[in-house]
């Protein structure tokens, strides 16, 4: 009998024998089932791994009957060492479909070999989350396997995933047969790791007659022994005839046994938050393990926080939003911990350096400004006393290779915005438009000066990895923000701008937060250029991402079915509209019953009574300093102020409370409109949104009125459904399997229907908060009804804390306290500690998978150490563009770790929630 031994890798086999460079021959026959649609084609796309490089085939498979496809494939080309596939739905010669694809179908070549493959479809498991790196890098800790495997002249390949299995468990397979044990538990054939909760085993086909039975079991890895067998009916081989050398390959559905439900808890706080006895005013990497310690201490494995990125674009407390990166990819250089670092070799310097670390560091909030400050001046001496010495160095060559795709620009911008004092390009003097060879050419003339903005990012890569290890070995997960757009004035929109329509601003619609809605300035996407590259620029994106974190929140994900975008010309958010979206003619509109006029629908609508009441008695002023008459009776704004953005211009440096009034009043003329205008198609509108609570509605017929909430329901509810799952569906797959990262979805807002389904497709977790439920109709959530796929929390940065919240309104308190956590008698006008700890156990017994609660109510159970004023601890407030992102905690790590009481409470409400995950799967 014949045997050859081959290692597997990851997800399939591999040799470890560098082949010669010979010509490699083999046959490939795969049968697939699939029930395609009218019109759609299943396709192979087959790539070969040679010496140096690969190549790649896509062939369309070929049917009988839209259900049973097969393919030959005779492979026959030099230095070919392996082969994966994976298949396609087409139509239209356009990919509408992909498998899922995290452990690949992935073989060695066999020179001379016959595969044939038994394959099914592949979608996205219920439990992915199994095979996500925050449960595998945390829970059940994967490596990597490279068993050996052994080929015989007829051999039989089982491959099978069973992320079911708890630590100390592996895989075995019995049989019908005697050569695969004859159904007898003391001749189990155990099985080997290897790709990521993927087992697989080889037998020798020459003793076996086809077709037989056969099944999983499960046994103690190091015994060997039964613990059980899978359950259903027995699986049955194909009725197949094997020549020599033929390699049957049967991919099997999952291990047929009900996985237990992980679940686990966590803590949300911004990492500039952070507060250590020797951090240099601001939380840092280093503070970041300290967290991760606190956090295994206590039971939790999440902690989650906000964007981390480079937002430097003037140096003033402006750049302290971080949802405004001027990079994708760059860290920000105020997260550096300096305590890693070599020491200044100046003892005067080092000695004024030390008086304000600990002045800066005893401050109740982060000066951003004076921290920043002093950590470029650090940085920048370390620089020139150690820079040449780490630019030397394998590590930092190592890290430039990774990194140079985006660290050249990015550096040369950095370099750029300090020469000319503004990240916006367009007031440079020259490189206003960005060329690769001058870019390439800049970073060579000026290396030493672009030098240090690498090695920045160098020092903050090395650190955040070494906390990202250090929270594994503690047993804690990193979760990451994706914000939803990227700054106008960033190195992304100054290198690739064909990727964004740089003449809208994204934002969202009015909500409880803001009247007017939000314009984060923010460029929107141009969709169909990135499909054009298979979305490379999102897939780049997370790809570097997940080189620190397990899990990631999407902000906004709604934005990826449709985003609200808004004009340049405008301020506020209430002239924008979604896109992608289906604009409406004039007929459509007047089929409603509305007589449409532009003049009349489309341009603000004022009288002398709407000025009036605007601006009382100023009203004559502003009739003769912005308006003009119109006919009707009416008024029209003057050329010079037709736009938000010229009336912004206008009152630049006004900031008393008269111009201010005159300002905003202005900005409510403009935006007093029944229609928006679609920028793209011509005689196409879109209807105002919440144009029901402005001054021109109300100048409508009674008729009018109900035609027009007619139309606006029906076009903001109703009309996109399909169009929307649609648009999500081509941009979503992509993104969501380019990583094995946890996919965690921010789902708030003006939420469309056909979200939930898209997201229950593709497996991401919900956010749920109780007091902003998605079902209409309800003031308060159910926390038994949470999903299991889904992240419970109380309330978001975004939003009051759990005690600033109970204040607020506490006609709305009462109700909750009655109603949801059914006390009787009158709710406390401050909330009790014992009563946050209530709220709190509530969040971690729901089904949730995920219960991340901030730090600022975690604290708030213990009324002697959390802050006195709960308005301390708000992180932001959305209604407010210009927000100073500057809360910091008021106690130290350190005390943190020391406070034991609040400490064994928290352990004990996670262990009596069973979100202490370790026992959960067993270790």
């Amino acid at each position: 009998m014949s045997q050859i031994v081959s290692n597997e890798t990851l997800g399939g086999f591999a040799s470890s024998v560098t082949p010669r460079k010979i010509e490699v021959r083999f046959d490939l026959h795969l049968e697939l089932n699939y029930r395609t649609q009218w019109g759609e084609s299943v396709c192979v796309e087959l790539i070969l791994q040679k010496n140096v490089g690969q190549s790649l085939r896509q062939m369309v498979m070929h049917t009988m009957d839209g259900y049973c496809w097969t393919l030959d494939v005779p492979v026959s080309e030099r230095d070919v060492t392996g082969f994966t596939y994976e298949y396609i739905i087409m139509q239209n010669s356009q990919a509408v479909r992909r498998e899922w694809n995290i452990v690949p179908r992935q073989f060695t070549a066999r020179s001379g070999a016959s595969y044939i493959m038994k394959d099914f479809w592949r979608d996205i498991p219920e439990d992915v989350h199994l095979y996500s790196t925050a449960y595998t890098n945390v829970v059940s800790h994967f490596e990597p396997a490279r068993p050996q495997l052994v080929y015989y002249d007829k051999t039989l390949v089982f491959r099978v995933q069973a992320p079911q299995l708890k630590a100390g468990q592996a895989l075995a397979l019995v049989g019908s047969q005697p050569p695969l044990g004859a159904w007898s538990q003391d001749r189990l054939l155990p099985m080997h790791r290897a790709g990521v909760n993927e087992w697989v085993l080889t037998a020798d086909a020459a003793g076996l007659y086809l077709p037989f039975e056969y099944k999983y079991v499960i046994i103690d890895e190091a015994r060997g022994t039964l613990i059980r067998w899978e359950d259903g009916p027995n699986r049955c081989s194909p009725s197949q005839v094997m020549d020599s050398r033929t390699v049957l390959v049967m991919f099997d559905t999952v291990l047929r046994t009900k996985a237990e439900r992980w679940k686990a808890a966590g803590v949300v706080v911004p990492l500039f938050s952070l507060r250590s006895r020797q951090s240099q005013g601001v939380g840092d990497f280093g503070d970041l393990e300290m967290m991760a310690d606190w956090a295994a201490d206590t039971g939790m494995h999440v902690i989650q926080l906000l964007p981390i990125s480079d937002t430097t674009q003037n140096y003033t407390w402006t750049d302290s939003y971080p949802y405004n990166a001027i990079s994708i990819y760059a860290l920000h250089p105020m997260y550096a911990d300096l305590r890693q670092l070599p020491s200044i070799q100046d003892a005067d310097w080092l000695r004024d350096y030390e008086i304000e670390r600990q002045r800066l560091n005893e401050l109740d909030k982060v000066d951003y400004e004076k921290v920043n400050a002093l950590k470029q001046d650090y940085l920048r001496r370390l620089y020139q006393q150690e820079g040449r010495q780490t630019i030397a160095s394998p590590e930092f060559q190592s890290f430039l290779a990774l990194n140079e795709e985006w660290l050249e620009p990015y550096t040369v911008f950095c370099m750029l915005r300090d020469k000319y004092g503004s990240a916006d390009t367009q007031t440079w003097p020259r490189y206003k438009v960005c060329k690769t060879d001058e870019i390439h050419a800049l970073a060579k003339r000026r290396a030493k000066e672009c030098g240090y903005y690498a090695f920045v990012q160098f020092i903050l890569s090395s650190q955040l990895q070494k906390a990202v290890n250090h929270a594994h070995q503690r047993g804690v997960m990193l979760k990451g923000d994706i914000p939803i757009g990227i700054s106008r004035h960033s190195v992304e929109a100054w290198v690739e701008p064909h990727y964004f329509r740089m003449n809208t601003q994204a934002g969202a619609p009015p909500d409880a937060f803001s009247r007017d809605g939000q314009n984060w300035g923010f460029p929107t996407y141009d969709w169909q250029r990135m499909a054009q590259d298979g979305y490379q620029w999102w897939v780049k994106r997370l790809g570097k991402m997940a080189e620190y974190f397990d899990a990631y929140r999407i902000d906004h994900v709604l934005g990826f079915f449709r985003i609200w975008q808004i004009p340049y010309h405008s301020v506020h958010g209430l002239l924008g509209h979604f896109s992608p979206s289906l604009p409406m003619s004039v007929e459509e509109i007047e089929r409603y019953g509305i007589s449409f006029s532009r003049q009349r629908l489309t341009q603000p609508y004022i009288t002398d009574a709407i000025l009036e009441k605007l601006f009382a008695d100023k009203a004559a002023t502003v009739r003769r300093d912005y308006l003009l008459p119109a006919e009707g009776g009416l008024w029209k704004m003057k050329p010079e102020y037709a736009t938000q953005r010229q009336v912004e211009k206008a009152f630049q440096g006004k900031d008393d409370d008269s111009s201010t009034l005159v300002r905003d009043g202005l900005y409510r003329l403009i935006s007093n409109v029944l229609f928006v205008p679609d920028e793209d198609i011509p005689e196409t509108f879109h209807p105002r949104i919440a144009a029901m609570d402005d001054f021109v509605f109300q100048s409508l017929l009674p008729h009018e009125k109900d035609a027009f909430c007619r139309l606006h329901d029906d076009y903001y509810y109703q009309r996109h459904n399909s169009f929307w799952e649609v648009e999500a569906m081509k941009k979503l797959p992509p993104l969501v399997q380019s990583t094995r990262m946890l996919v965690c979805a921010e789902d708030l807002g003006m939420v469309p229907s056909c979200v939930e389904p898209v997201m229950e497709r593709l497996r991401m977790l919900s956010l749920e908060i109780q007091t902003m439920p998605k079902a209409f109709g309800i003031q308060f959530g159910r926390l038994e009804d949470n999903p299991y796929r889904s992240v419970a929390t109380i309330f978001t940065h975004d939003m009051p804390t759990l005690r600033g919240w109970w204040e607020e309104d506490f006609d709305r308190t009462q109700i909750f306290f009655n109603k949801m956590l059914q006390h009787d008698g009158a709710a406390p006008k401050v909330m009790p500690g014992w009563l946050c700890e209530e709220v709190v156990a509530r969040h971690l017994y729901s089904p949730s998978m995920l219960c991340l609660i901030s730090l600022q109510d975690w604290l708030s159970m213990d009324e002697a150490l959390r802050r006195k004023n709960p308005d301390e601890e708000r992180i932001n407030v959305p209604a407010n563009s210009r927000h100073y992102w500057r809360y910091r905690m008021h106690l130290d790590i350190e005390d943190l770790m020391e406070a034991v009481e609040l400490n064994n409470r928290i352990r004990h409400l996670i262990r009596r929630g069973g979100r202490d995950c370790p026992s959960t799967f067993g270790q």
